[in-house]
């Protein structure tokens, strides 16, 4: 079966591409470089999976993102 799983990728301020799965409950990683944190995320994605305490209903559903204009 393939299921599709929504990416978060942020960058610090050091260069390090930090990754998340927002439908997976804690579910990020890291990585150097941006293959590095796709493969590192994959990989913690698939642990999450095999988590026998993940069920389908521990899932959310990923709605998007929106951006927000402030002044600060």
């Amino acid at each position: 079966m393939t299921r599709h799983f929504p990416i978060i990728v942020e960058q610090d301020i050091d260069g390090v591409f930090i990754v998340g799965c927002p439908v997976l409950q804690g579910c990020r990683s890291y990585g150097n470089s941006m293959h590095d944190a796709l493969a590192n995320i994959r990989e913690a994605i698939e642990l999450c999976l095999e988590d026998e305490t993940v069920t389908p209903e521990d899932s959310t559903v990923f709605v998007g993102i929106r951006d927000i204009e402030m002044v600060v």
